[in-house]
């Protein structure tokens, strides 16, 4: 059977998201860049993959998927579905609580930071240091909540790796970027989370994937 396609870029944490989640399933794909400076994610070819022409888009035979969340949720599923855990009730809604914190509350606070500090610059732009600040100071709320976490177990869902630990890897990896990554610092038990993440061959795949952009 043919590769899944995988519609972005590298330079897109949406679609390095859906490259981990792709790599720690196991899954065969293959990454299609598309030419933002033609305006090709506009085409009427994407907008059948992506109808908001954005990207990731994910091409997997006939089947065509898009918002990056979705598309990491149908690797698993179909590659390795103990990413889920979705053989238990229990452990499978742990997943789905902080695969949903990682969404709303993680992610949340640190894509302004991102576009800050390293997309606003890219694109001429300046950084706004009152709205990094703003951000760093929720993001160090929902880092005490992490630290809290994982004071109980080695990952966010339990004492096994999920999605919702592999879906920071893109984000995070970004926050590396910029000059900010010591706000990792005052909390251990995160720190050493992120480290044991980062010994994963999935996580040094994206690694190597954003070097150019950091």
């Amino acid at each position: 059977m043919a590769p899944m396609k995988l519609y972005g870029s590298p330079l897109s944490w949406n679609v390095t998201r859906c490259v981990a989640a792709l790599e720690e399933a196991g899954a065969d794909y293959e990454i299609v860049s598309l030419n933002f400076a033609t305006g090709e994610h506009k085409s009427p070819e994407h907008l059948a993959r992506n109808p908001f022409g954005q990207v990731p888009a994910l091409q997997d035979g006939d089947l065509y998927l898009f918002e990056s969340r979705a598309i990491c949720k149908y690797a698993a599923r179909k590659n390795k579905p103990e990413l889920l855990k979705e053989g238990s009730l229990e452990e499978s809604a742990m997943v789905d609580v902080w695969m949903e914190v990682e969404a709303n509350q993680y992610t949340s606070a640190l894509t302004p930071i991102l576009f800050q500090c390293l997309i606003s610059p890219m694109l001429g732009g300046t950084t706004d240091e009152k709205v990094v600040q703003e951000n760093l100071e929720k993001l160090k709320k929902v880092l005490e909540v992490y630290e809290a976490r994982l004071t109980k177990c080695k990952y966010l869902a339990g004492d096994f790796i999920s999605l919702a630990d592999i879906n920071h890897v893109s984000v995070t990896l970004c926050l590396f970027a910029t000059p900010h990554a010591s706000v990792l610092d005052a909390y251990p038990h995160v720190k050493a989370w992120w480290s044991g993440l980062m010994e994963r061959p999935s996580v040094q795949k994206v690694a190597g994937l954003m070097k150019p952009s950091a």
